[in-house]
């Protein structure tokens, strides 16, 4: 059974992945979607709820994991992201391998993993080609900031953790520009797409 060409798709907070994926689907590209595996690990009866209560008492709410609560634990503290990561890492990285699994069987030359941590989790030698989704600085700030509870300090704690935007682009073999709307930002998505599926076909 032939695996699909995998291609990584990244960019930092605010710059526009969720959207740039969506735009991936319409096209007929397979996505998977790690942001949406995690909230369904959260979620109640998920798979990393009981873990999380253990490890950071008081942020499971009738059931689920309260997201706001469990990122003030974690937004400062290096040692509890990092038993936070422990947790959930595996569980995502098992969720991934079975969507990969059912695209095999389905046949799929290519599909798309939208993974927020590509670089910062060392998951680039897991795929085979690495689109990254940028616009300028104070456009990812603008953006960020109008979320609801989202602050300077949070903004900067999270750029602590991230691989820096220009460092993404450098070692991407596409970029996606996001700010100049979703007209623009379609086009560009139509013509990496065209080059992933000639790749995903070359390597077949």
């Amino acid at each position: 059974m032939a695996k699909p060409f995998k291609v990584g798709l990244t960019g930092s907070i605010g710059m526009g992945k969720t959207e740039t994926a969506k735009m991936f689907a319409r096209l007929g590209i397979p996505v998977y979607d790690a942001d949406a595996a995690v909230h369904t690990l959260y979620d109640k009866g998920g798979g990393a709820v009981a873990a999380i209560e253990a490890a950071f008492p008081g942020t499971v709410i009738e059931g689920r994991v309260d997201r706001a609560r469990l990122t003030e634990l974690v937004a400062k503290d290096e040692k509890a992201f990092e038993r936070l990561e422990a947790i959930v890492h595996p569980l995502v990285l098992e969720e991934r391998r079975t969507f990969l699994s059912r695209a095999a069987e389905n046949g799929e030359e290519l599909v798309v993993l939208d993974i927020p941590l590509l670089f910062e989790a060392g998951l680039v030698k897991d795929v085979d080609a690495i689109v990254v989704v940028s616009a300028p600085a104070h456009v990812q700030k603008e953006r960020v900031l109008k979320r609801p509870g989202m602050t300077v300090e949070k903004l900067e704690a999270i750029h602590a953790r991230q691989v820096p935007d220009a460092e993404k682009r450098a070692k991407a073999d596409f970029v996606i520009e996001t700010d100049k709307g979703l007209e623009q930002a379609f086009a560009q998505v139509r013509q990496v797409a065209e080059a992933l599926r000639r790749r995903a076909k070359e390597r077949r």
